[in-house]
């Protein structure tokens, strides 16, 4: 029934971010950060749908602070996802991503990846050199692409892009490690919609990303994912058919953004 619900992977496989044509040198990969600071948190609530309705199956949350690496400064991200006690009989999980990425670039330096999902376990950490342009992992040294990111600072990247270039149905390609594996993915862009979640009435911006068929999605553009229309693009619900039912995943809680959150337009009483 949830078969392999995998509550962090799925707000981030949403989420993933954009990136500049692979083979550029490092440093046009650099991109600055106006979106985020160190000592944010968002919190979300993941919905599950098989019968008609949706019923509360786990949580999410993203924190941020500021650390060092390797002398270089680092904002130093960690997603957790849980499923609720009430779910865990059908099928556990306690998952834990976290990454390590240079304050000046916005690029990855470090993954770390720690699982464990209805009794399935892994443990990965894949360091980026970002000279060689190589990730080296548990399993050995991989050549990537010069601007790869891993699937949690993709998303903290893609926040820092300026949509308002953007045309509908503008494609924007990105390369992902992960797995041991770099994938060519892309999103794309719709346009601005006004919604309303279990948070509140956003102003957003709505796009689809592409995913990789797996255990949960069926490929192609069938998800939609709404981020703040505002300087902080904060992802504020993702929406998807999976194997078996829906999911949806409503932002429920931040602190310290870096701007005011005037994609609010109405709190939910």
């Amino acid at each position: 029934m949830m078969k392999r619900l995998k509550l962090i992977c799925v707000p981030l496989l949403a989420l993933m971010a954009f990136s500049k044509k692979a083979e550029a040198p490092v440093e046009e990969c650099a991109i600055k950060n106006v979106a985020f600071r160190a000592g944010e948190k968002v919190s979300y609530t993941v919905f599950y749908n098989v019968t008609g309705l949706y019923f509360e199956a786990g949580t999410a949350t993203f924190t941020n602070t500021l650390e060092t690496l390797n002398n270089k400064p680092v904002f130093h991200i960690v997603g957790e996802g849980n499923t609720n006690s009430s779910y865990d009989w059908i099928y556990k999980v306690r998952d834990k991503y976290e990454t390590y990425i240079d304050t000046t670039t916005m690029q990855t330096l470090k993954f770390v990846r720690n699982i464990n999902e209805g009794g399935f376990k892994k443990y990965q950490n894949v360091t980026f050199n970002k000279t060689a342009n190589t990730a080296v992992t548990n399993d050995g040294v991989f050549k990537v692409p010069a601007c790869v990111q891993d699937v949690v600072s993709s998303v903290f990247y893609a926040r820092n892009i300026d949509f308002s270039k953007l045309n509908p149905e503008d494609r924007i390609a990105f390369s992902m490690f992960l797995d041991n594996e770099v994938y060519d993915m892309y999103i794309r862009y719709i346009g601005k919609e006004t919604i309303k979640t279990k948070y509140g009435k956003f102003n957003t911006i709505k796009f689809k990303p592409l995913l990789i068929k797996g255990s949960i999605f069926e490929g192609g553009e069938k998800m939609t994912v709404w981020v703040t229309d505002d300087a902080n693009h904060v992802p504020v619900r993702i929406e998807s058919p999976i194997v078996v039912g829906k999911i949806k995943i409503d932002m429920m809680g931040y602190e310290n953004l870096r701007h005011p959150m005037t994609a609010l337009i109405r709190r939910r009483g």
